[in-house]
């Protein structure tokens, strides 16, 4: 049972990263169009907690699991929900640009194997 519900939330990470991708189909990743967007922005910063408590349910299942950046996954979670006020666009730019197609490529391949 415990691989079924890692592959769940396995499945939930993979969901919010195309849920995140989905909000910049038809237009270039341009950091000042993402800016002027509170709906876009506060919608990734949603899908970004989704993925901060999909890796940490993953951890409390197997906290051994290997997946790049875990805790940092969990604790950039932890801050856009506890720390709301000290998130800024910048950090969360910097996210959809450097960190989740790497995230969506190490999912991708768990999922796969």
């Amino acid at each position: 049972m415990p691989q079924h519900d890692i592959r769940v939330c396995l499945h939930d990470v993979q969901q919010a990263i195309l849920e995140i991708e989905s909000f910049f189909a038809g237009q270039p990743m341009l950091f000042e169009l993402y800016r002027r967007d509170v709906r876009t922005r506060r919608a990734t910063e949603r899908n970004l907690e989704i993925i901060g408590e999909a890796v940490g349910r993953i951890l409390r299942i197997d906290p051994t699991f290997s997946l790049a950046n875990a805790r940092q996954i969990v604790t950039t979670r932890n801050r856009i929900i506890h720390g709301y006020d000290t998130v800024s666009d910048e950090m969360i730019w910097s996210i959809i640009i450097r960190h989740l197609p790497l995230l969506k490529q190490e999912v991708s391949a768990l999922l796969a194997g």
